[in-house]
């Protein structure tokens, strides 16, 4: 598409979306609704490709993981009232996470604010804890203006979302607004002394440890990073649900920090007498519940490098704090030299034999074993994108990420999220494999864009995980409260005969032994597909069972 050149022939809707087709803009996910038609109309000629979704709790998901993948914010449209607290879940997901995202949300007529018209919402009040900026757009002559400042504010430092509201008469009007140029995340670089002070540190130091995590990465900034852990002899661990940021087989890695990790890691860590901390926010999961550090000020010495400088000292003071953004501080490490290197053999192994050997697990169904089957049979560029609930404990610990960018999961832990991740990587990677990877309460929450899986013709693979129970909520139950189940129990559906009646591919697996078939079968299909898999509730994790904990808070 041409952004139009006559200016003052655009209405300000028109205006809007040539900002997103000058912000490079591909996808957009939305549910329609009438407070934003002219934009829906202003899209039409664009050349975005607009996704409709069956929920805006969906259309945000989507969004967010977009702006997750590429870097840059993902676009998610919803109207008024409903729609905006339906799609306030991808606004926390971004927040938590750091991922650029924009979401325009339909506002009433101008004319009537204040009233509390028909749906309407102050969206200052509502986002203003969630979002880094949130406006409302009055006047058509600054759309340019607004849509340019909300890019770069969501790139920028921390990335994070944006809300802008539309009032639905100002869309119509005509608007004289220039356009906004083209807007990329300033590149912080650390200083040169920073760099000195950190060469200092290394060279002094004996135990040191590197963690790698957040957002803002490239595939050549982790390379970087790799051959400095390789030059300095340092072990390297990723934060919770990066583990896509380093590759599992590479012998300076020492797993993953995140839910039930290796505690020979925990140790390691807590032993370090330097921890560099690149891109990681350290927040609750990767810092263990926050004890992972002494607060205020660390065991150890920590050198915290971040692009946000709020975040540096938000909980734990380092020793030297650098604010910098990863790309420029992966390069800036590239040419450092070593003085002496360090013996990592013992942390990689202590990561091999935690994650190679399947668990035991009762039933006929062993969750460990079909994760090591996915490991070695996938692709490695295939993308796995998964919610919240125990089940997940089977990927961290199983499943390897081999490459860049192909762990879709949320920081925050937000049920649901798998199965709009997985729609919106397929429309972004048609030729690649994408499996959502749900638990039975995780999967229900947005089980409905299964649909818009099959609208749009995106052959996922959803596995569902079936254990008849919200089991992480079950597992602190029967831990505080034991033998007292109260509100975790569930009666599902057939999850394989609801995808058929959606127009896609469905298997059922009782077996360990049945899933190979069952994935082949949906891979073969070319629809999208549903594998529901149904385990015993009892194994409630990769090492404990539900009877175990009971017994243990029993003091049985």
């Amino acid at each position: 598409m041409t952004v139009h050149a006559e200016l003052a022939t655009r209405t300000a809707a028109q205006v809007l979306v040539d900002q997103l087709v000058i912000q490079g803009v591909t996808h957009v996910f939305c549910v329609p609704g009438e407070s934003y038609l002219a934009v829906l109309d202003a899209l039409v000629d664009s050349g975005i490709q607009v996704m409709v979704c069956r929920n805006e709790g969906g259309a945000s998901m989507m969004a967010e993981s977009h702006g997750k993948q590429t870097g840059r914010p993902g676009i998610c449209f919803v109207t008024r009232g409903p729609g905006a607290t339906n799609g306030s879940g991808g606004i926390h997901i971004a927040q938590q996470d750091s991922t650029p995202m924009i979401l325009f949300v339909g506002q009433v007529e101008s004319e009537n604010r204040g009233r509390d018209a028909f749906q309407e919402m102050d969206y200052r009040a509502f986002f203003g804890g969630m979002a880094k900026w949130v406006t409302e757009i009055n006047e058509p002559d600054r759309m340019g203006e607004m849509v340019g400042r909300a890019f770069a504010t969501a790139l920028a430092g921390r990335p994070g979302p944006v809300v802008l509201s539309l009032p639905h008469d100002v869309l119509p009007m005509p608007s004289k607004s220039p356009d906004a140029p083209l807007v990329e995340a300033v590149e912080t670089a650390p200083a040169p002394a920073d760099m000195a002070a950190l060469e200092t540190l290394l060279a002094a130091s004996e135990k040191p440890f590197l963690i790698l995590g957040g957002s803002r990465w490239s595939a050549e900034a982790l390379a970087q990073m790799a051959r400095f852990a390789e030059s300095f002899g340092i072990p390297v661990a990723t934060s919770f649900r990066r583990q896509h940021h380093f590759d599992p087989l590479h012998p300076n890695y020492a797993g993953d920090l995140g839910l039930a990790c290796n505690p020979k890691l925990v140790a390691r860590v807590k032993a370090s007498d330097l921890v560099i901390a690149a891109g990681a926010r350290l927040n609750e999961l990767t810092s263990q519940a926050y004890t992972l550090f002494d607060i205020p000020v660390p065991q150890m010495k920590l050198v915290h490098a971040y692009p946000g400088a709020e975040e540096l000292g938000r909980v734990y003071h380092p020793h030297l704090a650098i604010h910098t953004a990863p790309i420029a501080f992966a390069a800036a490490l590239d040419k450092l030299t070593a003085t002496h290197t360090h013996d990592v053999t013992a942390e990689h192994q202590a990561y091999l034999d935690f994650s190679t050997t399947p668990m035991p697990q009762p039933g006929a169904v062993n969750l460990s074993e079909i994760m090591i089957w996915l490991r070695d049979h996938l692709p490695a560029d295939a993308m796995l994108c998964n919610g919240a609930g125990n089940y997940a404990g089977w990927i961290h610990r199983f499943y390897r990420f081999r490459k860049f960018n192909t762990q879709m999961g949320t920081i925050c832990g937000f049920m649901g999220y798998g199965m709009p991740a997985a729609v919106a990587m397929k429309a972004l990677h048609p030729q690649r494999t994408v499996l959502a990877v749900n638990g039975d309460g995780d999967f229900l929450m947005n089980g409905q864009e299964f649909a818009t899986a099959v609208q749009y013709n995106l052959p996922i693979i959803a596995v569902v995980l079936d254990n008849a129970m919200l089991g992480t909520i079950r597992l602190h139950q029967e831990r505080e409260y034991p033998g007292r189940v109260s509100a975790t129990t569930l009666k599902n559906p057939d999850f394989a005969a609801m995808a058929r009646s959606f127009g896609g591919f469905g298997a059922t697996v009782e077996k360990t032994e049945d899933f190979a078939a069952a994935f082949v079968a949906a891979e073969k299909s070319g629809l999208p597909s549903v594998i529901h898999v149904k385990f015993d509730g009892d194994g409630i994790s990769p090492t404990t069972t539900l009877e175990a904990i009971r017994k243990k808070a029993l003091g049985a």
